[in-house]
């Protein structure tokens, strides 16, 4: 029994290797992030509280929200208070609560960081499906060591250790996202790939983008002439000349039902809330927060947001404060919470400009994650406060997947940038929203101060 998982390329061997990579990082984020996050219940403990409104059968927080959350992004609608955060995270939490009898007898933290572990080892499963099916050249120990680099080496560290509800959303979402894109694969198996989109976006709605990743795949596995021409249109073109329309058509349907229901169900969940009858308006217009009023103005999404927030994913980087400064704050540096620059927390991603091999199916994800990006550029927030741009890990799966297909050469370089991405990764895991490093970042309650004064 023991040599059977240890024969190359056999399924159980798969499974062991993605088990074991779920539970060591898993448990390398409950080591970082102490036992004060994982033995109470954490202060933004959002998604507990509407677990546990509806298990009493309403919508709203009955008593106003919780003393200890500061009043920290809570909505308020017709003298009533809710959260209006994408829902799908308090549903994986009812059981828990409705066991633990109350939001603050459920460790909310503990609980999503278990989850964490979730997404880097059904990512192996993914890179693993590519290289046996031929579309990836990279080995299995590659594959372990992308996905340990997914884990460990971007800005889903930071997010997975914290278990507030910001956070939770990443974490659950990543994991849903990472499920759907393995039954995407060869469209394989439509009705579970669009049943976990659909708990993916309704943890983070910028993934419900990502389906457009099952509809290539459906392309491509219902064309007869499924060959891989140079240039994504050329292979795109071929394929619609020979889909097999029949069989893509019953394959999109089955995979739009759970997705279409969502839709309903959100419809129907918001319009009883806020009388808005749309899948989309969870109600964060009705934050009682400092910057409700650039929301009524400019609204939720919008190009006016665009500016500040490329300028916070790509050019924000650590403070180099004078002696004086470094003296007075006890810190050789200082981070914006607004984020690091995506490129500086990982500059893995500087690869993907590079790939040896830009195969239709590398250049339909990177669309893909454009798009995603494009939406979260325009969201009205920048992800503040954060380490780094948290909102990249709505579509690093992609970008991680494009790093196995690319073929692009690990050398030393590579490496080098890997090792950077660890320990920069590292230190934001270990030092964000904690006391003893608090010296290390800079906070400005009205989000408008980016850049170092002179």
């Amino acid at each position: 029994m023991f040599a059977r998982w240890r024969a190359p390329d056999s399924t159980r061997r798969r499974f062991c290797i993605a088990l074991a990579i779920y539970l060591a990082t898993a448990l390398v984020y409950l080591a970082v992030a102490g036992p004060p996050r994982i033995t109470s219940h954490t202060p933004y403990n959002h998604y507990a509280h509407l677990a546990h409104a509806w298990l009493h059968k309403t919508n709203a927080l009955e008593g106003g929200p919780p003393s200890y959350a500061g009043n920290n992004d809570f909505a308020s609608f017709e003298g009533k208070t809710y959260i209006s955060f994408p829902p799908f995270p308090a549903v994986v939490m009812l059981p828990m609560v409705a066991l633990a009898g109350s939001p603050e007898r459920f460790s909310d933290g503990q609980f999503v960081m278990w989850l964490g572990g979730i997404g880097p080892a059904v990512l192996f499963l993914i890179l693993e499906r590519l290289r046996k099916t031929l579309r990836s050249p990279r080995s299995e120990c590659e594959n372990v060591a992308l996905c340990a680099l997914f884990a460990f080496g971007t800005v889903y560290f930071f997010s997975a250790v914290q278990g507030t509800v910001w956070f939770a959303a990443h974490s659950i979402g990543v994991a849903a996202l990472a499920i759907a894109l393995l039954f995407s694969m060869e469209a394989r198996r439509p009705f579970l790939a669009g049943l976990a989109f659909a708990c993916a976006w309704t943890c983070r709605p910028s993934m419900l983008l990502a389906t457009l990743v099952f509809a290539l795949e459906a392309l491509r596995a219902h064309a007869s002439d499924g060959e891989e021409r140079d240039g994504f249109f050329a292979t795109l073109l071929a394929q619609l000349r020979s889909l097999k329309w029949g069989r893509f058509v019953t394959s999109i349907a089955i995979f739009s039902l759970p997705v279409f229901a969502s839709f309903a169900i959100c419809s129907w969940y918001n319009y009883a809330r806020f009388h808005a009858l749309s899948p989309f308006a969870f109600g964060h217009e009705h934050l009682t927060v400092y910057w409700q009023g650039r929301m009524l103005k400019w609204g939720l999404f919008g190009y006016h947001y665009v500016p500040k927030n490329l300028g916070i994913a790509l050019t924000l980087l650590p403070w180099l404060p004078s002696k004086e400064g470094a003296a007075a704050f006890g810190s050789l540096f200082k981070i914006n919470e607004h984020g690091l620059a995506l490129w500086f927390t990982t500059p893995l991603y500087f690869w993907l400009l590079y790939p040896k091999r830009k195969s239709p199916f590398y250049v339909g994800l990177a669309l893909v994650a454009g798009l995603q990006a494009a939406m979260l550029l325009m969201y009205q927030n920048s992800g503040w406060r954060q380490f780094g741009y948290r909102f990249s890990s709505d579509y690093a799966l992609l970008l991680f997947i494009m790093l196995a297909i690319g073929g692009q050469r690990f050398g030393a370089l590579f490496r080098g940038a890997a090792t950077w991405s660890l320990a920069w990764n590292l230190f934001g895991a270990i030092s964000f929203d904690r006391d003893a490093f608090d010296r290390y970042y800079f906070r400005e309650g009205s989000q408008t101060v980016l850049y170092q004064t002179d």
